[in-house]
């Protein structure tokens, strides 16, 4: 049987950017609400409200993060995919970011019915 978890939707819309490897963290990215910044050696990528991007950044935008409710211990197993595999077998694409504390998943706002819908018929719980 698959792990039941809990999902906290986050307010307002999210944004994923990318920008240059190289670049600085740019000053935009400050504020309320979720965060995540990662760099690689081939981008700098940026999920944040979407109302603080500029328009001439590349991004995807009108992103739904939900939070996972835990608190979950880094030995436990099975967390992520519980919520993701019902999705992937759906084709629903989502974006997820992991941090010491927890998980987000990020789904388009265009898919949010059928995404919430299929993970609550998963056994799956909304706050």
């Amino acid at each position: 049987m698959t792990r039941s978890i809990t999902l906290k939707q986050l307010p307002n819309l999210y944004g994923i950017s990318r920008l240059a490897p190289t670049d600085d963290f740019p000053l935009w990215i400050n504020g309320d609400g979720f965060l995540s910044v990662t760099r690689t050696t081939d981008e700098l990528s940026i999920v944040c409200e979407q109302d603080r991007i500029p328009r001439d950044v590349q991004s995807s935008l009108d992103w739904v993060c939900f939070q996972f409710v835990g608190p979950f211990a880094f030995d436990d197993t099975g967390i992520v995919s519980s919520v993701i595999q019902p999705l992937s077998d759906n084709k629903i694409g989502i974006f997820v970011v992991s941090t010491y504390d927890g998980d987000h998943l990020l789904i388009q706002r265009n898919h949010l019915d059928q995404a919430i819908g299929i993970l609550t018929s998963s056994g799956h719980v909304f706050l």
